[in-house]
């Protein structure tokens, strides 16, 4: 049951990151795209912000995609908390915890959830079991 457990929040946050980094790359599922996401970022000190943007939409989708099939898992945790710390640094933050004040609650939870996983390992059912 452990495996399935591991193999569930590895295809949640995994898929959740996938559709971060689409609406950043492609403005899919409502996103603004590369441009105006870069924009957001200008306004708010992140500059060149469409560079930016770009880095940052390719870290959610690629971290995503190996988070989700369990491939290079300490790496792909590691590139998904970096993006949650960015953002509580330059968005959340200041807000204090709680989301429904805008804080960083979601951002801290998926933080915890992708280093615990990059710690104890992906699972039985992930392309690492597989691979190394």
């Amino acid at each position: 049951m452990i495996n399935i457990g591991l193999l569930l929040i590895r295809l949640v946050i995994g898929l959740i990151f996938i559709g971060h980094g689409a609406q950043k790359l492609f403005g899919w599922f409502g996103g603004y795209g590369l441009k105006g996401t870069g924009g957001w970022f200008e306004s708010i000190g992140l500059k060149p912000g469409v560079r930016l943007a770009l880095l940052a939409g390719l870290a959610e989708l690629i971290g995503g995609i190996l988070f989700a099939v369990g491939l290079l898992t300490p790496l792909a945790g590691i590139i998904i908390a970096g993006t949650m710390v960015m953002a509580i640094v330059k968005v959340h933050g200041a807000n204090g915890l709680w989301s429904t004040s805008n804080g960083y609650e979601y951002n801290l939870t998926v933080l915890a959830v992708t280093i615990g996983i990059a710690l104890i390992g992906p699972g039985q059912y992930a392309l690492d079991a597989f691979l190394l």
